[in-house]
Parts: structure tokens; C-alpha cells; sequence
């Protein structure tokens, strides 16, 4: 043995060969490494390093290169979703409250013997690594360690194998070297290549009742996300031509969470739940209390209001941020609600106030700063900072003033608190509104017993009938409150946009009009704001429920309209049960036929198929005795396998498509068909019950249901699906 500068070395056994090797073989020239930015995702107490998408780490490292001032400095990400602090490395959410994560600027991985997913170093732990490695390979020197005063010891064997020995975390514990790799390329991770700028539509996604929305017990936020992600890619596959052209962009899923306000501090409903709940069976009255008394809690006129008002403030507050965030955009919005969520929208929607005429709206943003403010706030800071203005809570502090006092200030009160225009008149319209939200509140307790009287006089009315209007003490219009479909008496709130679509995923709306007396709906009624309404739900889901036999005359029976598998045709299940079922109905009697033909003269029992089309009007050619001859049995008889293939397995029902577009479905969706099922799953099939729960809970993670979506919104846009 002997010694080196980098380290002891066993002797060569060919010396001539380590000469010329080392005297003709010059090194590699240095590359500097290209870095990606990462951002850091806590699932319970384990961290995991996601990347960025190639666009934005590359604005992200151009911002990084080209920043001079000293000031935070945030570029936005992930399609505006959230925006990352340069300065601090942090990535805070623009929409929903999360906590922020940290980011790195990353070169160096390292990945241990049990790990899946490489992890990235600190970028000055990075930064002395690249320096080592620019020596190493500007000296084609190897086989060298390098101790940091952290206690890490790296060694650089090749350029091809750099590992890491020992590591504070676990300095005695005996474990194999953590692998080390430089940069992007040996790591084999997923970046994705980013998000269109451009928007085209905007959906709003409501959750039903609990915290989770699936059996991985994840929140809206992690299920609109995978959502989102779903539809880019089948924008990718679907719409490639028109994204290729340049003629669409993409649609934006935002989600709207309302169970964390009502089972906050501010309710205390969960407070009063658990002084009268059973101790015995923790957990599941545990789970009962946060699921499923939210239906409980929506037939509650206090509750129902509560959930209303923190549903509409929360989607105005969420439309008037996106507005902020591309003032360019000039597409449609839609509401999505899953389970309970779609009965909220659909009841919302039904006591909405059309807009008199196109002239007459007024500015978006002002009018969603003006209904965002939920009707209750406990100081005028928390009011302040709802609305954005927590520049002006130390003005209003050192006036002494609080809710009451600043609902008697006038405009040119707040003028001469030096207050610019622009906040004054949003001050000023939720001063307003919360007036008549206090009015309306007393009035409907005054009015109750005079509603409860309308409601047994009317008996079952239906939608067609509009509720006399009420006059009282206040301006409130009581024409809109929602008696005449059996809800509770609540004042709902107004959306600061009319939607285009509701999307009703796993819905109960037909059983809950149902218990509520409504026993028909009118063809002729639609929702005052919104043109169009889909019902879209899993055969196996033991919550939804249709809503089509509700409108269509009493004993005529069709068939919902079966949601296309996003890889084309139906599920091969599906297919071959559809088939075998229509084979054994058309040919049991006919093979009866074929039988006793056979017995003389070959008859066909299955018609040619000439030039692939559908000939069961045909038949062959007969003779003068109306009998087929030898040849022609057995030329047709080659043709049977074919002919079987198109008039039973042709992926079709039998005037199935013709049907669906034919049949008038009255005014809920235009005259269009509203229910639409779901393809189950070949394992489903075996055991409906076993996959009851799941079916309920299927639709995040539906790419049918995403796809149905994106081609009903692209269509309003003149853009046609691609089938595949």
C-alpha cells in the first residue's frame, strides 16, 4: 500500500498500462450542473421532495439569476395556485389555507438502502459538493473523502459513483452508504413539463359531508388536486389537436371547503355534540359526529344558514382572487358538487336572482368583495382582513371604532379618515349588506309561522310555482326563499356570477325532493341562473339516485345515458355481458330454424356482412325454391364470425345513441339527457355491496367522470372531444 494525497490505494499490478493511461487519457472538461427547484410535502410526520414542473423551475431559476433587490421577491407557480418567496424558500397557497413548504434549489440527491425517492441536500451543503466535484474532474482525481464539519463524510470514487458514509442522523447505527447522484438525470424522477397559461373555463369543486372525501381519507384540497391533474392529461390525449393549435388551454378546478367552518371555534356545535355523546364506541361516534350529522346539520335552519352563507362567501371570495390573478380571463364558471355538496348547489341555484339584463351587472370584483363577507364577524378587524384591508385596522384603531360604530359611518366619514375610494366603497357595501342580512334574519323569524301556513296550503306544489311576495319592515325580497321545494325557510345568498353548468356527482337531489313532497318536476322549469344540469353517479353508489324519472311522464322507462370509458368504446366486461345477452335473445329461435333448415338445405341464420356494414335486413341469394345453394351456405357461413362481432359486440346498444339524442328530456339541461352512469370496473361486477362505500367515493379519482366534464364544457366552445 500507499499513500496519496486522496487517500491510501492498493498498487497497481500493470504499471505500464497505469502510465499510459493516466498520460494520454485527458479529463473530462467540467459542465456546471443545471439545478430544479424542489418543494417539500409533509404527509403526516414523513417529508417528501416533489419537483416543480420544467416551466416553472426554469422561471424560478431565471428570477433567481436575475434578482438584485433585497426585497421578498414571489414568482407565482402551479398555474397561479400558489406562490414561492425567494427570499425565505418558502411556497405559501393562493386559495386555501395550507403551511407553507419549504423550497430548495437543488443539484445534489442522496438516497439511503430503504428509501424510495431520492431527497435533496441543502443547497450550501450542494454548493460544497460541486466545488469538490470541479476539482475532482478538473484533476481527474478520485477516490478522495471528504469530511464536513457536520459529521458527513462523502467519497468520491468515480464521477459515476459518489456515496456517502457516515451521516449524523444515525452515526453508530451500521447501514449501507447512501447512493449520491448529481443532478436531475440519475435521480429517474417524474417533472412534469407544466400548466397552459391560458384558462379557458373555471369549475368549483364542493365537497359532501365529512372532512375526507375518499377512502384514503383525503382532504378537498389533495382530491381536487389529483383531479386537476387528471383532466391536464386528458386535454393532452382528447383535445391534442386543439391544444397543438393553440385554440384552448385548460380548466381550472379550484376547491371549496365549508366543513372546517362549521365545525370550527366559531359554531361550537362540536363542543355541544360531544357533552351529549356516548362514551362507548369512541371512534365511531367520533366518525358519526363528523360526517354524518352534517346532514343533520343542513336540515337545521340555524346550521343550513351557516353552511349557505360560508358555501357562497367561500366561492366569491375564490372567483374574485381568480379574477385578481387573471385579469384576462373571459370564460364561463361551473359548480361541482359531490354527495351533500350537489343538494346544497342545486338548492342555491334554485333561489338565485336572474340578472335582469346583460347591462345591468355591475363590476364582478366589487359585487364578490360585497357577498364574500359572511353576515357575522366578532370585531371589525376580523372584518377588515376578510375584505384584504389590514392596512387600515391601525387607522380605525386609533378612532376607537368597532362594527357598530363604523355601520353609522357615512361615505364622507371614511373620506375624512383618509380612506382612498376604492376601499371606501367596499367598506360601505359590506356595511350594507350586513345590514340586510340583520333584517333579513329578524324578518324571517317573524314571518315563520305566516310560511309555515303557506307551506300546508300549497300541499306538494312544484317548481313552476313562485311563492307570493311578502312584504315587511325591510327591503328583504322573501320571494326566493326556498318553500316551495319543502327546505328549510333560509336566506340564500346570491352568486356574484351565473354559472353554466351544475355537475351533481353521487347526488341525492332526487330522494331529498322526493321526501320533501315534490313528486314530479315541470319539463318547463330550469334553474333561474344556470342553463345546464348533469347527474352523474356510479351504479353501485347507495347515494345517488336519478333524477330523469322525475320529469318524464309516469310509465315511460328509459335507460340512463352510459358514461364512454375514456380509452374508447365500453369495458370489455360490459361489452361481452351485453352481447351474450343479445345473442341468446336473437338466436335462441332462430337456431331452432337453422336446425330444421339444415336438415335439407343449408339456410343462413346470420345475415352477410357487405362491406362492413350492418345487414340484418338481408339475406343471401336463394334459389327458385327459395333455398340456399352448398357454395353459398358455406360462403356465408365464413362470414358468421364477422356478422356476430357487428350486430353484438359492436360496443352499442341497439339504437342506443339514436335513442339518448332523441328522447326530450325537458328544460333542466337545455332538453338534453341528465343522468349519466358510470362503467363499473370488472372486479366491481363480482360484488356489488362489497364495493358500495368505494363507488360513493370514486369520482376524484374518475378520469370518465373528468373527461365527461372537459368535453360538455369544450363543446360550449365549439371544440370537439377526440375519441380515442
Amino acid at each position: 500500500m500507499y499513500s496519496t494525497p486522496f487517500g491510501y490505494f492498493g498498487r497497481p499490478t500493470n504499471i505500464t498500462f497505469y502510465k499510459m493511461a493516466h498520460t494520454d487519457a485527458s479529463p473530462a472538461p467540467y459542465e456546471p450542473v443545471q439545478p430544479h427547484w424542489f418543494y417539500c410535502r409533509r404527509t403526516g410526520s414523513k417529508d417528501s421532495w416533489l419537483p416543480f414542473s420544467r416551466e416553472d423551475s426554469w422561471k424560478l431559476e431565471e428570477t433567481h439569476n436575475s434578482c438584485e433587490q433585497r426585497g421578498p421577491v414571489v414568482v407565482a407557480t402551479d398555474g397561479g395556485r400558489y406562490d414561492v418567496n425567494l427570499t425565505e424558500r418558502k411556497r405559501f397557497a393562493v386559495y386555501w389555507e395550507q403551511a407553507p413548504s419549504e423550497v430548495r434549489r437543488c443539484t445534489w440527491f442522496y438516497k439511503g438502502d430503504k428509501d424510495w425517492h431520492y431527497t435533496p441536500y441543502s443547497e450550501d451543503f450542494s454548493q460544497s459538493l460541486e466545488e469538490a466535484y470541479m476539482i475532482a474532474v478538473t484533476l481527474d482525481e478520485w477516490k478522495r473523502k471528504l469530511d464536513f464539519a457536520t459529521g458527513d463524510v462523502i467519497t468520491l470514487h468515480s464521477s459515476k459513483l459518489i456515496t456517502q458514509d457516515q451521516w449524523p442522523s444515525c452515526p453508530l447505527e451500521k447501514t449501507k452508504p447512501r447512493t449520491v447522484k448529481r443532478g436531475l438525470e440519475g435521480i429517474m424522477v417524474d417533472v412534469p413539463e407544466g400548466e397552459p397559461e391560458m384558462v379557458d373555463h373555471l369549475v368549483f369543486m364542493v365537497h359532501g359531508i365529512g372532512s375526507a372525501c375518499d377512502l384514503k381519507f383525503r382532504s378537498i384540497i389533495q382530491c381536487v388536486n389529483d383531479f386537476r391533474s387528471a383532466s391536464l392529461h386528458l386535454l393532452n390525449t382528447h383535445f391534442k389537436e386543439a391544444q397543438d393549435e393553440r385554440r384552448i388551454g385548460r380548466v381550472e378546478f379550484l376547491p371549496v371547503n365549508w366543513h372546517d367552518a362549521l365545525h370550527g371555534d366559531s359554531t361550537g356545535v362540536d363542543q355541544d355534540i360531544q357533552r351529549i355523546t356516548l362514551p362507548s364506541l369512541t371512534r365511531l361516534r367520533h366518525f358519526s359526529n363528523d360526517t354524518l350529522l352534517d346532514l343533520f346539520y343542513y336540515s337545521s335552519p340555524t346550521y343550513c344558514q351557516n353552511i349557505v352563507n360560508t358555501i357562497v362567501s367561500e366561492i366569491n371570495r375564490l372567483h374574485c382572487v381568480f379574477l385578481q390573478r387573471h385579469p384576462h380571463f373571459t370564460g364561463a364558471v361551473s359548480l361541482v358538487g359531490h354527495s351533500l355538496g350537489s343538494l346544497i348547489l342545486f338548492d342555491l341555484l334554485t333561489n338565485q336572482k336572474p340578472s335582469p339584463s346583460p347591462g345591468a351587472a355591475t363590476n364582478e370584483v366589487e359585487n364578490s368583495m360585497s357577498y364574500a363577507v359572511p353576515p357575522d364577524f366578532k370585531s371589525l378587524e376580523e372584518a377588515l382582513k376578510a375584505m384584504g384591508f389590514e392596512e387600515l385596522i391601525d387607522v380605525f384603531r386609533q378612532e376607537q371604532m368597532d362594527l357598530e360604530s363604523l355601520a353609522l359611518c357615512s361615505e364622507s366619514d371614511l373620506k375624512d379618515l383618509g380612506i382612498p375610494l376604492g376601499p371606501r366603497k367596499k367598506i360601505l357595501s359590506f356595511v350594507k349588506r350586513k345590514r340586510s342580512s340583520e333584517e333579513v334574519r329578524i324578518g324571517t323569524s317573524v314571518l315563520a309561522p305566516g310560511l309555515q301556513a303557506l307551506r300546508e296550503e300549497s300541499g306538494s306544489p312544484g317548481y313552476q310555482s313562485l311563492l307570493p311576495e311578502v312584504t315587511a319592515t325591510n327591503a328583504a325580497d322573501y320571494k326566493y326563499l326556498d318553500v316551495r321545494i319543502g327546505q328549510v325557510s333560509v336566506n340564500y345568498p346570491q352568486l356574484c356570477f351565473q354559472p353554466q353548468a351544475l355537475f351533481a356527482l353521487g347526488s341525492p337531489i332526487g330522494m331529498f325532493l322526493t321526501v320533501r313532497g315534490l313528486k314530479r318536476l315541470d319539463p318547463c322549469y330550469s334553474l333561474p341562473t344556470c342553463k345546464s344540469f348533469y347527474n352523474i353517479y356510479h351504479p353501485f353508489d347507495p347515494v345517488a339516485y336519478r333524477i330523469e324519472p322525475m320529469i318524464m311522464a309516469p310509465g315511460l322507462e328509459v335507460e340512463p345515458m352510459l358514461i364512454p370509458h375514456h380509452k374508447g368504446r365500453k369495458r370489455m366486461h360490459l361489452e361481452l355481458k351485453e352481447g351474450l345477452t343479445r345473442m341468446s335473445t336473437d338466436l335462441i329461435g332462430s337456431l331452432r330454424t337453422a336446425w330444421q333448415s339444415l336438415s335439407r338445405i343449408p339456410v343462413a341464420t346470420l345475415p352477410p356482412v357487405a362491406e362492413g356494414a350492418r345487414t340484418t335486413d338481408e339475406s343471401p341469394v336463394t334459389t327458385q325454391e327459395g333455398q340456399c345453394s352448398q357454395a353459398d351456405f358455406w360462403k356465408t357461413a365464413m362470414e358468421w364470425p364477422k356478422a356476430v362481432q357487428l350486430n353484438y359486440f359492436s360496443g352499442e346498444t341497439a339504437g342506443g345513441k339514436a335513442e339518448g339524442q332523441s328522447i326530450l328530456m325537458g328544460m333542466l339541461n337545455r332538453g338534453r339527457r341528465i343522468d349519466y352512469v358510470l362503467q363499473e370496473k370488472p372486479i366491481e361486477s363480482f360484488n356489488e355491496y362489497l364495493f358500495a362505500i368505494q363507488s360513493h367515493l370514486c369520482y376524484w379519482d374518475s378520469e370518465d367522470t373528468a373527461l365527461l366534464m372537459l368535453k360538455e364544457i369544450y363543446e360550449e366552445l365549439g371544440v370537439q372531444l377526440k375519441q380515442l
